[in-house]
C-alpha cells in the first residue's frame, strides 16, 4: 500500500491462509521485461527519457506516476489522492500524457500507469485540474453511497473485512463491489488504454477483493493489458498474495525485504536458490523490486543511500531469473514526505537531486544482460561461501559478484563460447578459453558481467 502520510503508515499486522488460485501467465510479454519506475517524473521529462535512455538500454516498460487529478499540495503522496479520473494531476495535462506515450512506444518502451482506485481523498478543496471536492463527494464521479461503510481507519491486518472494507490512512474507500463503481474505474482504465497505455500498477490491491478487480479486469477494452498488483506480503495475514495471482502479476515485497537483510548482514552464497526456493510466488506472476517509492522511504529496503549494496543487488535482479524487474528511480529526499524537485521537472540526471537510478551505468548495463539472457537457466554456480559468488545464463551470459572487504582473483568455469566479451561492468573486454574458463580480478563491491552478442566495448 502507498504510504500516503496522513498520520503515518499503519502497522502491518497478522493472520491467516488463503487457497490459491489459478496463476495467470502474466508477466510483460515479449523480450523486454525490466521497468524503470520514473518515480515523480513529469511527462516531458519521461517522455525525453524514452528516447535518450530507456530505448537505446533495452527498457521494455517505463511506469508513470499517477496522472488522475489530485490534491493539491506538493508532497509526493498527493499523487496518491485522487479527486476526479481527468489527467490534470501536477505531472502533466492529458496532451502531455498522450505525447509521452506516443514518443515512448516510437522509442520501444511500454507504458505503465500507477493506478490509484481503491480509494478517493482524505479531505476537501479544490484540485490539481480545478474540480471541487468533499471526502465523500466528487461531483460527477462520485457520492457518499459509493464508498465503503466503514468511515474509520484499518487497525487489523488480521481481519479481511477491516483490510478491504475500512480506510486506508483516512482515505475515502471506493465500494469496489459496487457495479456503478467498478464501471467508473473501468472508464478511468479505458480512457487510458484509448491513449496507448500498455499496463497498470494497482496500487493498494491488497485493500480491493480479488473478485472486485477480477471484475473491474473484465471490463477493459483490452483484458490482456499487462496488470500488476501491490500485495504486500504479511506473515498469517487475513490477506494474501496468492489470491490476486489469477489476475496478473503480484508485487513480491518479500524478495526486497530480504534482499536487503543479505547484503547488509548475511552472505551473498545464499542467494544461490533465491526465489521461489524461498518460499516466494511462482516467479511468472511475481513482480520484483530492490525498493520502490514507499520502501526506500520506511527502510524496510536497501536505498539509494546504501551506495555498492544497492547497486550491486541491482545488479543481481538483473542478472537472476527470477520474477519481472522494476528499477526504482526518483530523487534524494530527507523529508519523507518531500515530493519531485521543480514540481517534477527533470532537467538533466543527477541535477537537482534527481538520482536516475536507472541510468546508472552499473544498473542499466544489466538490462541488455537481461535480454540477452531471457529464458537462460542457471548454470555454473560459485560462492565462497561468503560474500562472493558467480552464475551463467547458460551459454548466453555469465556474472560474478564481490561483495567481499577485498579483491578477489580467480579462474571461474563458465559455458560461454570461447571468444572475447565485453564486462558491461568494468567497460573492458574478458576472454573465455576453450574450455569455457575465465580469468578476472574484481575490486571490492565490484561485479562483472559479459553476455553473447556483446563482444566489444
Amino acid at each position: 500500500m502507498a504510504r500516503r502520510t496522513l498520520a503515518g503508515m499503519a502497522a502491518l499486522v497478522a493472520a491467516s491462509a488463503v487457497m490459491t488460485p489459478t496463476v495467470a501467465e502474466a508477466s510483460p510479454p515479449g523480450s523486454k521485461d525490466v521497468t524503470a519506475v520514473l518515480f515523480e517524473w513529469n511527462f516531458a521529462s519521461v517522455a525525453r527519457e524514452c528516447t535518450t535512455t530507456l530505448g537505446p538500454a533495452g527498457y521494455g516498460y517505463v511506469q508513470v506516476s499517477p496522472p488522475a487529478e489530485h490534491i493539491q499540495g506538493s508532497q509526493w503522496w498527493t499523487s496518491y489522492q485522487p479527486v476526479s479520473y481527468k489527467i490534470a494531476g501536477r505531472l502533466g495535462d492529458r496532451s502531455a500524457f498522450k505525447n509521452m506515450v506516443d514518443t515512448c512506444h516510437a522509442a520501444g518502451v511500454k507504458v505503465v500507469v500507477d493506478t490509484v482506485i481503491n480509494h478517493m481523498s482524505a479531505g476537501s478543496g479544490t484540485g490539481t485540474g480545478g474540480s471541487s471536492y468533499t471526502k465523500y463527494n466528487y461531483p460527477g464521479l462520485y457520492s457518499s453511497y459509493d464508498f465503503d461503510n466503514c468511515t474509520s481507519e484499518i487497525t487489523n491486518y488480521g481481519d479481511r473485512w477491516n483490510v478491504q472494507n475500512c480506510e486506508l490512512v483516512g482515505l475515502a474507500d471506493l465500494d469496489t463491489g459496487e457495479d456503478y463503481v467498478r464501471g467508473a474505474i473501468a472508464g478511468y482504465m479505458n480512457d487510458l488504454l484509448s491513449l496507448g497505455v500498455d499496463g497498470f500498477r494497482i496500487d493498494a490491491a491488497k485493500h480491493i477483493a480479488a473478485a472486485d478487480l477480477a471484475n473491474i479486469k473484465s471490463r477493459l477494452n483490452n483484458p490482456s493489458a499487462y496488470w500488476k498488483q501491490e500485495v504486500i506480503y504479511g506473515a498469517g495475514e487475513a490477506v494474501q498474495p496468492t489470491e490476486y495471482t489469477g489476475t496478473g502479476d503480484v508485487q513480491e515485497f518479500r524478495y526486497a525485504y530480504d534482499l536487503k537483510r543479505v547484503f547488509n548482514n548475511e552472505n551473498l552464497a545464499y542467494l544461490k536458490n533465491y526465489g521461489e526456493g524461498w518460499g516466494y510466488l511462482k516467479s511468472g506472476s511475481a513482480g520484483v523490486f530492490v525498493d520502490n517509492h514507499d520502501t526506500e522511504r520506511n527502510g524496510s529496503t536497501l536505498n539509494y543511500k546504501d551506495n555498492a549494496n544497492y547497486t550491486l543487488a541491482n545488479v543481481f535482479m538483473l542478472a537472476w531469473p527470477y520474477g519481472a524487474p522494476d528499477i526504482n528511480s526518483g530523487y534524494e529526499f530527507s523529508n519523507n514526505d518531500a515530493g519531485p524537485p521543480n514540481g517534477g521537472r527533470v532537467d538533466a540526471c543527477w541535477q537537482s537531486g534527481w538520482k536516475c537510478q536507472h541510468n546508472w551505468p552499473e544498473i542499466k548495463s544489466m538490462v541488455g544482460f537481461r535480454n540477452a539472457t531471457r529464458g537462460q537457466a542457471v548454470t555454473n554456480w560459485w560462492d565462497n561461501g561468503g560474500d562472493a559468488i558467480a552464475f551463467g545464463r547458460g551459454s548466453k551470459g555469465f556474472v560474478a559478484v564481490n561483495h567481499e572487504s577485498g579483491s578477489l582473483t580467480r579462474t571461474y568455469q563458465t559455458s560461454l563460447p570461447a571468444g572475447t566479451y565485453c564486462d558491461v561492468q568494468s567497460n573492458k573486454a574478458v576472454t573465455v578459453n576453450s574450455s569455457g574458463q575465465l580469468t578476472a580480478t574484481l575490486g571490492s563491491n565490484t561485479a562483472l558481467a559479459v553476455y553473447a552478442g556483446k563482444s566489444s566495448c
